[in-house]
This record gives structure tokens, sequence and C-alpha cells, in this order.
């Protein structure tokens, strides 16, 4: 015959009906069961109160805890988070405690597990991240150091008509300076958006973009008419890495949020897509914080440039000692006897040309080293990345020929 296993509840049930009985002490069942009287006690008592559920285990956890925080506060978290559904929890009790900034407010931590138990956390899928490639690019240390600027995708409104969004950031302060709803990508709209900005905000030291047009071509330095503009105000172009938009991770993330809350779906006419990217713009600037500002919003760290926008583009001055060539319509300079090809992105530009060695020029838009000319061979080898400062800033040498290094290498 099998032994017969019990469960805790039908030793609980057995130990409470044999004390009913009146043969057994308390004391002498107690020891029996290897438990205290006390223990004993309780159970016959629960039995008495609630039958056989009683004997059941219940939770250990206090009715109440001095710890727990407040329902108010957190209901309060959980109504900032209904309006803002994409919001963090570290902004939501930010945003929060402006209300009653000396209440206790819950911990991040503490918010985030009541988000997920109402349900408000939706669950991600995480990708794979592409390794970044080395980049030299300028960390912003103060407003206007380095802008930021590219298109979001397009996407068609309501009525058909595909909406180009130009976008337009702060590097430091991530202060939105613009977010216009084109109707094309072309120069002449873009440079008139840039210009509003420039009225408004002045002039930063670098605008940071990626290689499409209108901001990059693929001829000498990538220049384009625009990039072209802005050298002419005294303004670096600074591109990313071809292939690599996390080397400008700050102004795609934005571009994520922008997309989530002003697209889906899209307004009815590019007008009143407009009207939402103001109103986003506003919200964002003004009332969302921002994690790499220590939670503050972009409006307290953002001030105007002290560059004000020129009525008229400043002439462009070079040195003595260097050559000066003006760039014909179509992209050209005359150089001793004969044409060499440049960028049609300079036709009515003044380039200057600095000697680095026997042969090879760098060559300058303003401050800015654009490539270096080889006029033995009448070739130009672009600069990857665009600097400006001294002249013969690229002059430390020339490229070295294969004759070069064999000639060094039996001298040594």
């Amino acid at each position: 015959m099998p032994w017969r296993e019990m469960s805790p509840v039908e030793q609980r049930l057995q130990f409470v009906t044999e004390y009913a009985s009146g043969l057994f002490t308390m004391t002498e069942l107690a020891d029996q069961y290897a438990i205290t009287p006390k223990t004993g006690y309780k159970w016959v008592g629960r039995y008495e109160r609630d039958g056989v559920v009683g004997l059941l285990d219940q939770s250990r956890r206090p009715h109440h805890s001095p710890h727990a925080s407040d329902a108010e506060l957190v209901e309060a978290v959980l109504a900032v988070r209904r309006r803002h559904p994409r919001w963090g929890a570290a902004k939501l009790v930010e945003v929060a405690a402006r209300e009653a900034p000396h209440a206790a407010w819950p911990s991040r931590s503490t918010i985030c597990r009541r988000l997920k138990a109402h349900g408000l956390i939706p669950a991600r899928r995480r990708g794979h991240r592409p390794r970044s490639a080395p980049t030299s690019l300028t960390v912003a240390t103060a407003p206007n150091d380095v802008w930021t600027t590219d298109f979001k995708g397009e996407f068609r409104t309501g009525d058909g008509v595909y909406c180009y969004p130009l976008t337009v950031r702060d590097g430091f302060s991530r202060y939105v300076l613009r977010c216009d709803a084109l109707s094309h990508r072309t120069y002449d709209a873009t440079r008139d958006r840039f210009e509003r900005a420039f009225l408004e905000y002045g002039l930063p030291a670098r605008i940071r973009s990626d290689n499409g047009a209108p901001f990059a071509s693929t001829g000498l330095a990538r220049l384009s008419r625009l990039c072209v503009w802005w050298m002419r105000l005294g303004i670096v172009p600074e591109r990313i890495a071809p292939g690599h938009p996390e080397q400008n991770g700050s102004h795609e993330q934005f571009h994520a949020v922008l997309k989530a809350e002003t697209t889906r779906p899209p307004a009815t006419t590019l007008r009143g897509q407009q009207q939402r990217f103001g109103h986003f713009c506003r919200e964002y600037n003004c009332e969302r914080p921002h994690a790499a500002l220590a939670l503050a919003v972009p409006a307290d760290r953002y001030v105007p440039s002290s560059r004000c926008f020129p009525r008229r583009l400043p002439p462009l001055e070079y040195p003595s000692h260097m050559e000066v060539r003006h760039v014909y319509p179509v992209g050209q300079i005359w150089w001793r006897g004969g044409l060499v090809f440049l960028s049609a992105a300079l036709a009515g530009q003044d380039v200057a040309f600095e000697e680095i060695a026997d042969g090879w020029w760098t060559i300058f838009l303003g401050s800015v080293a654009l490539g270096r000319f080889d006029e033995r061979q009448r070739r130009i080898q672009s600069i990857a990345t665009l600097s400006a400062g001294r002249f013969a800033s690229c002059a430390g040498s020339a490229p070295v020929t294969t004759k070069e290094k064999m000639r060094n290498k039996t001298s040594d």
C-alpha cells in the first residue's frame, strides 16, 4: 500500500479536528505536530472564523507601508503620461513636480513600475545597433557653436501633396530653430528658411548636415551652392560620414519624436501640417524636459548668436602671397595657359591658391581649405573635412609620390 502524502492544508485541518475533539490539550498537539502553541491557536482561530479557507497560506505583504508613494502624486504623473504618451519617467516627474515642487514625488523606478502596471509602456524590439565610424565632428560647448540640420523623410498630407520637413536645431541646447513643411526640397526654398533663421537667431560657427542635396554634392569638397553661401557668411559646413546617421544621433532622435507626434496621421493640408509643427516646437522648446540638459528645457539654455546676419555678403579678401582666380559660370578657372574645373557650386566666386610645395597648391574659399591642386598633373584632391582657420592650415606637406618614397628609402 503506497504512503499517502498530505498537503499543509490537510495537516492543519487534521490538527484543528483533533483539537476540537477535546481528547488532547493544545500543548500535547503542538508537540506532536512540531509547532508552537501560539501557531496552533492561530490555525484554530482562522478555522473558526473562515472555515477551511482560513487554513490556506496568506500573503505576508503589509496592508500599509510608511514608504509607499502618495497615490495622488502617482496619479498626477500618470495623467501627464496620458497627455504625452512618449515621454519617459524622468520627464513626467519633472513636469508634474512643477505644480508642487516641495511634494515627495516618486522616484523614476517607481514611476516605471506604475507605467508598466497600467500598460502605458509598449514592448520594444531591440534591433542591431551599427558600429559608429570614427569622427572628428565638433563638440558644441556653447549655444550656436554647431547647428544641426536635415530633411526628415517626405510624406503625403491628406490632400496628396508631398511634405518635405526641414529642421534646424542648436546642437548645444537642443533648441528647435526651424521646422518647416516645404513642398519642394530645393536650394531656393532651403536658403529662404535659413535666411529667416539667421535673421532671427544670428549666425552659428558651424552647420552640421548629412551628404544629401541641397547640403552637399559629389564634386570638390562635396560643395553645394547652399554650403558655399554658408561659407561666404563665415559658417563652416560640417558633414557626417556617409552612411552613418548616428553621428548626428541627437537630430535623428528628434526626427523620431517629431514623426510620432505630428505625422501619425498627417494633417489634411500642408498648412495644417505646418501648424502641427509649430505647436510641437513650442512644446519641445519650452515644456518638454531634456535628459541631456539635466531635465531643463531647451529654451532655458539657448541664447541667440552675437553674429548678426549681414544685408550683403562680406567681400572675399586674401593675403597678397596667394594667387586669386575668379570661377567662371561653368565652374572653371584659368590657370597658366588652360582651364581647370573646380566646381559648379563655386560659380561667380573668387578662390585663392596658396603654394605649399613645388607644384602643389591649397585652394581656399575665404579661410576654408577646399582641396590641393597638383599643377603638373592638373588634378585636384579634395580635403575630406572642411576646416576654417589660418591660411596654410593644410600646408603641412604635399602627397609623397612612389619615386620620392624610393629615393628616401635609398638615402636612408
